[in-house]
């Protein structure tokens, strides 16, 4: 391939893939993924899935939009606008990060009472709610208690930590995503040595593609080495910064 050839396919615009047959799985996530494929098989009016941040919950959330037809429901819509009109005609809707929200917003109560009123017009309808967060739903900061029972006897699924083989799936799909084509034996070298994390492999294929870019080479070692050397260093400093 020519560098006017790699310089175009790395100019593309960067889509991750979002089809169910894109998410990977293992068993970190092999039972969320059950329960998405369960739809609408589901015993109860919604769905909790939780796990850290980064670990495909946003992913399958998209994945079961496309299946049910659900619309996705942003906080501020939640103020603004009755559940009726949210749905526009949908059987289901998704909440993501529902428990960084309510840490994080001074209309939490507010919040919570649409939330309980969306919960019942889907009940109503035979439609499904779908809600994702990283903690454990029952330290969910929930003060209304309608809501709270109605959340505890939904099923509350976990995404695991991811494991090697995770890890490493993720990897080769991001860099697919982004049209990079990257031996194995970088990709063993990079997994050996990073935090284990999806953030992590996230920000390294980020910043990978853009010193590949920048220097119009390919991914080899060497550079994998000195791109982990500066994030590492760079996070070594921040921490060193915080702690002083």
């Amino acid at each position: 391939m020519s560098v006017a050839e790699r310089q175009l396919a790395l100019d593309l615009p960067h889509r991750p893939a979002l089809e169910r047959e894109d998410f990977l799985v293992t068993t970190a996530n092999a039972m969320a993924v059950a329960w998405i494929d369960q739809w609408p098989q589901w015993g109860q009016p919604a769905l909790l899935l939780y796990g850290p941040a980064s670990s495909g919950k946003t992913h399958l959330a998209s994945v079961w939009r496309r299946v049910s037809g659900a619309v996705m429901v942003q906080p501020e819509a939640l103020l603004e606008r009755d559940p009726p009109e949210l749905l526009v005609g949908a059987a289901g809707a998704v909440v993501d990060d529902l428990d960084r929200l309510l840490d994080t917003v001074a209309e939490a109560s507010e919040i919570e009472r649409a939330l309980f009123h969306l919960y019942n017009v889907l009940r109503e309808q035979g439609g499904h709610l779908l809600v994702t967060g990283c903690a454990l739903p029952k330290q969910w900061a929930l003060t209304l208690p309608d809501l709270r029972s109605r959340l505890a006897a939904a099923p509350a699924v976990e995404i695991g930590p991811p494991d090697d083989r995770l890890l490493e799936a993720v990897m080769v799909k991001l860099f697919a995503d982004r049209q990079l084509r990257v031996a194995p034996e970088v990709i063993r070298f990079l997994l050996a040595r990073m935090e284990r994390s999806f953030a992590a492999v996230r920000a390294l294929v980020a910043a990978l593609d853009r010193a590949s870019l920048a220097e119009r080479r390919d991914i080899t070692i060497p550079l994998a080495r000195r791109v982990l050397d500066d994030i590492q260093g760079y996070t070594e400093n921040e921490a060193h910064e915080e702690g002083s």
